[in-house]
């Protein structure tokens, strides 16, 4: 969930979202497919591709998706399956999956490809020489399909080695409807409208914030949204690479501007104390419990927010609405994470399955499924099975090379993916104290210099 990148200047096709269905098939979840299955729905009659025979030949993908995401997964796989006759076994993997495949790869029995979804975990992957560089087939259709923004997110020293399916959304704001409509609150554009209406919210005596502090990744996207949107994409990519230092002044403006939420606990559900005992699941769930009297009336983060919704009895797009991060510069950012497709073997069903998963016919199967964002302006929006999902898509591929990858994860781990640790560990003291701003710069610039050389 922590991936993400972002796009600048597509706030204005979030304007109709106002529910989001995420909608899925149940599986078996035992990996096992089952090639029967009545899975070519999202095929086109004419092929946008074109596949080898693979007859017996065994393929096996390795993934973190679980439930609707893993059984809507496999309606990719059995289309693949049936278009070159591989058998095709998804393998059911854990985060972090770069461990996971370093056992794997230990016990000389990698799969043939893995879906990983931090563009940091891909580099990390060719450096140990064990991702295998895309085929000319994959990269026909990446070149055909995709911005080149997300060629270079799957390359590394120059040669493309992955291949990126799916996106999500995670620069959303969610609101309790009922606490909105009991305080007389609207929808905000702007950081200073987005602060005017938290104020509304409190005068009606519900806190409007609800902040899953105990989770340090979800702290590292509160300042990554605003960074973007503040300081703008030049700057972001700078910061990204350690190329300008965390002392400068561009880091302080946007500290200061999380410090005008952050320096008021009466603003944030528990007060800071309380954000920081408060998980991501649980930050969601009690917006969305008590009615009009939630202990948050809004909280921040992407699409999958939508699975903990669920947990509770509110209704997407009535109890439950939505809003883009507000504009604290000229432009809303949006923030999406991806998975990419690389291949840890060189054999024709690696590559060819890297070339599905390139194509606009791979896309449109889980796209009308559900629950899934594609990065592929291949894929006719018409796939998608409803209009908030279409115009998410519309945006991210409207953004073209406008894109930037999430800051944190980018980071080597110990400074932006640790727990207790580096970024997060610094934002979560920032939460409790955010008045030290000059400290909190110099203390994340001492640990991304430590981790930046090592």
């Amino acid at each position: 969930m922590r991936t993400t990148f972002s796009i600048r200047r597509a706030a204005v096709v979030f304007a109709a979202v106002g529910a989001l269905a995420l909608t899925g098939c149940g599986g078996d979840g035992d990996g096992k497919k089952k090639s029967g299955d009545d899975s070519g729905k999202g095929a086109d009659s004419a092929s946008t591709v074109d596949l080898p025979k693979l007859d017996g030949e065994k393929v096996s993908v390795a993934a973190v998706w679980t439930g609707p995401e893993q059984a809507n997964f496999t309606k990719v796989l059995d289309e693949f399956e049936k278009r070159t006759g591989a058998d095709v076994t998804f393998v059911p993997a854990q985060d972090p999956i770069i461990n996971f495949l370093g056992t794997k790869i230990a016990g000389k029995q990698p799969p043939d490809v893995a879906m990983i979804p931090q563009v940091g975990a891909v580099q990390q992957a060719a450096a140990k020489k064990w991702a295998k560089p895309v085929g000319a087939e994959a990269k026909a259709q990446l070149d055909k399909n995709y911005a080149k923004v997300w060629q270079d997110l799957g390359t590394v020293d120059g040669t493309q080695y992955g291949v990126y399916f799916k996106a999500a959304n995670k620069s959303l704001i969610w609101y309790n409807a009922a606490a909105f409509d009991n305080a007389g609150a609207s929808e905000p554009k702007t950081w200073k409208d987005f602060l005017t209406t938290a104020e509304t919210v409190s005068a009606s005596g519900v806190t409007p914030v609800s902040v899953g502090g105990a989770d340090g990744w979800t702290l590292t996207d509160w300042f990554e949204n605003v960074y973007l949107s503040q300081a703008g994409p030049e700057k972001y990519d700078q910061l990204a690479k350690h190329e300008i230092p965390w002392t400068d002044p561009s880091v302080k403006d946007a500290l200061t501007t999380l410090a005008e939420l952050f320096g008021k606990p009466e603003l944030i559900a528990g007060g800071a104390d309380g954000a920081l005992q408060t998980e991501f699941p649980a930050s969601v769930t009690q917006t969305f419990t008590g009615g009009d009297q939630p202990k948050g009336a809004m909280v921040f983060e992407g699409d999958f927010v939508a699975v903990n919704i669920a947990q509770t009895e509110a209704k997407i797009g009535t109890d439950a609405k939505v809003f883009p991060f507000p504009a604290v510069g000229a432009d809303s950012p949006v923030v999406t994470g991806g998975d990419a497709a690389v291949a840890l073997k060189d054999s024709k069903g690696a590559q060819a399955l890297l070339t599905w998963l390139a194509s606009a016919d791979a896309a449109k199967i889980w796209a009308e499924a559900g629950g899934f964002i594609s990065p592929n302006k291949g894929l006719d929006l018409k796939a998608y099975p409803n209009e908030v999902q279409r115009t998410m898509a519309q945006a991210l591929i409207d953004a073209g090379d406008d894109v930037r990858f999430d800051m944190s994860d980018q980071a080597p781990q110990s400074f932006g993916g640790t727990p207790g640790a580096g970024e997060w560990k610094i934002l979560q003291d920032f939460l409790k104290d955010p008045k030290d701003i000059a400290g909190t710069q110099k203390e994340l610039e001492s640990e991304a210099v430590k981790a930046y050389k090592s």
